[in-house]
C-alpha cells in the first residue's frame, strides 16, 4: 500500500518532476539551472518530441492512459517527488497528474504564455487561468497591493516567430517520425499536426492578401472614426474555451455575440472581429461570422479581420468581447470596458463589465483603473516572470527567473540542503603532497 503523503519538508533538496514542456528549450535550462542549484531533478517523456527536447537524463511513458495514475503515483512516492513542473495544466497526463500529486502535499508549479504581453511568461502555484488562486476580491487586491513594492521595468522578451516554428516542427516530426518508441501518446491537440500544416502553408500563401486588407480597414476605421465593438478570437483548441467555459469552441461563442449585437447594439455601431495570429486557417472563420451576421441581420454592420496593430484597435473601440483571452488583461489595463464570457482571473467587479453580454452594447462599464493597477501588481508579483520561450535571450531572462520564483516556494530546510550540494561541489579539493 503506498504512503498517503510525501513528506516535502525535511531537510533534503527538493526533487522536480517534469512532465510536458512547450516545443523549446527552456524546460531542458531551467532543469539545469535547478541542478547547478543542489536540487535533484527527473523528468518523464510521454513522446520522441518530449526526449528531443530534453537533454538530462530522464524516464519514458509508453503505457496507456488507463496505467498513468497508478504510475505517476508510484512515481512520486519511489523517486520521493516533492514538485512539479509543467506547461498548461488542462491537458490530460497533466490533470491526472495534479490530482494524483494532491494526496502527497506535492507542489505543483504551472507555467503558460504570460497573463501580461508580452516580456512575461506564467509562473503559477497549482493552477492557471480557472483554476489560479489569485485573490477574487477588491479588497484583498487592495490589500495585498499596498504591501508590494512597485514593479520593476520588464526587459523586453523577443520573439522569433521561425524560430518558433523550427522548434514545433521539429518536435512533431520527432513524433510522426519514431511512434514505435511511444506506441500510446496521443496528442492533446484536437487536430492531427499534419492538418494544421497544410492549414499554415495556405495561410502563408496569402499572407500579402491579408496583410493589404487588415491595413486597408484599419484605415477605413481610422478615417471614419467609426464606433465599433471589438471581438478578439481565440484559438479553437484552446483549453480555456474548452474547459473553463461554457462554449464547446469559438464559433458558439462568435454566434452568441453576434446574436447579442444584433438584437441589443445601436444601429450606429458595428462589430469588428480579429483572428487569431496563431491560427492556422484550417477552419473559415470568416465564412462562420458572416452566415451568422446574414442570419442574425447584421451583416452591412460586421468587419473581419486578419492582422492589424491590436493594442490600437482595442484602443480605438468602445469595448472588448471575449470568453477569457489574455487580451483581456490588455484591454483593462488600456481602460477600455471589457466583458469576458467564460473564468479568467480579471473578470471581477470592478474590472469588468459585470452585467451580462446584453447590456454591455449600450451601457458597458469601464474598469476601476486604481483596481487594475492594484491588481496587476499583485499578478505580476505572484505569477509573471520576465521573459519568454522562443528566443535565447528570453529563455536564458525567463530560467534565471523561474529558478528565483520556484525556490521562493520551497521550505527553508529544503533551500538549506540545496545549498550544502552546492557548496560541497565547487569546493576545490586538496592536492595530494608532492614527494
Amino acid at each position: 500500500m503506498l504512503p498517503t503523503r510525501v513528506d516535502i519538508t525535511r531537510e533534503r533538496p527538493a526533487t522536480f518532476l517534469f512532465l510536458q514542456g512547450i516545443a523549446s528549450p527552456f524546460f531542458a535550462d531551467l532543469g539545469q539551472a535547478l541542478l547547478k542549484r543542489g536540487h535533484q531533478v527527473r523528468r518523464i517523456n510521454f513522446s520522441s518530441g518530449d526526449w528531443l527536447f530534453w537533454r538530462l537524463g530522464s524516464d519514458n511513458y509508453r503505457g496507456p492512459r488507463e496505467g498513468w495514475d497508478a504510475y505517476i503515483a508510484d512515481y512520486i512516492v519511489q523517486h520521493g517527488v516533492t514538485d512539479i513542473v509543467l506547461f498548461g495544466d488542462c491537458r490530460p497526463y497533466h490533470v491526472a497528474a495534479r490530482e494524483a500529486a494532491e494526496p502527497f502535499g506535492i507542489r505543483i508549479h504551472v507555467f503558460e504564455e504570460g497573463y501580461l504581453r508580452p516580456n512575461w511568461i506564467t509562473c503559477e502555484l497549482g493552477g492557471v487561468n480557472g483554476h489560479s488562486s489569485l485573490p477574487r476580491c477588491a479588497d484583498e487586491i487592495r490589500a495585498i497591493a499596498r504591501r508590494l513594492p512597485r514593479p520593476g521595468r520588464a526587459m523586453p522578451a523577443s520573439g522569433d516567430m521561425a524560430r518558433r516554428s523550427l522548434w514545433d516542427v521539429a518536435y512533431n516530426i520527432a513524433n510522426i517520425g519514431f511512434p514505435y518508441f511511444f506506441p500510446h501518446f496521443r496528442s492533446h491537440r484536437p487536430i492531427h499536426v499534419a492538418a494544421e500544416y497544410v492549414g499554415w502553408i495556405k495561410k502563408f500563401a496569402g499572407r500579402s492578401r491579408t496583410r493589404r486588407q487588415a491595413r486597408e480597414l484599419n484605415e477605413i476605421y481610422a478615417a471614419r472614426k467609426e464606433e465599433y465593438f471589438l471581438l478578439p478570437l481565440q484559438l479553437d483548441s484552446d483549453y480555456q474555451i474548452r474547459v473553463h467555459s461554457p462554449f464547446l469552441g469559438v464559433e458558439g461563442f462568435m454566434d452568441r455575440v453576434i446574436a447579442s449585437f444584433a438584437a441589443h447594439a445601436s444601429e450606429s455601431s458595428r462589430l469588428l472581429i480579429k483572428l487569431h495570429p496563431l491560427d492556422s486557417g484550417l477552419v473559415n472563420w470568416r465564412k462562420h461570422a458572416r452566415n451568422s451576421a446574414r442570419r442574425h441581420g447584421v451583416d452591412e454592420r460586421l468587419d473581419f479581420i486578419d492582422g492589424g496593430d491590436l493594442p490600437k484597435l482595442i484602443a480605438g473601440s468602445r469595448g472588448v468581447v471575449l470568453v477569457n483571452s489574455t487580451v483581456g488583461m490588455l484591454s483593462l489595463e488600456l481602460g477600455r470596458p471589457t466583458v469576458a464570457a467564460g473564468e479568467a482571473i480579471y473578470n471581477l467587479p470592478g474590472l469588468t463589465h459585470q452585467g451580462g453580454l446584453d447590456t454591455f452594447w449600450t451601457k458597458p462599464e469601464a474598469p476601476d483603473m486604481a483596481l487594475m493597477a492594484d491588481f496587476r501588481r499583485v499578478v505580476l508579483h505572484r505569477t509573471q516572470v520576465n521573459g519568454g520561450f522562443f528566443s535565447r535571450p528570453s529563455i536564458d531572462r525567463a530560467v534565471a527567473g523561474s529558478v528565483l520564483r520556484l525556490e521562493s516556494r520551497l521550505p527553508a530546510p529544503a533551500l538549506a540542503a540545496a545549498q550544502a550540494i552546492r557548496e560541497r561541489s565547487t569546493r576545490t579539493p586538496e592536492l595530494a603532497p608532492v614527494y
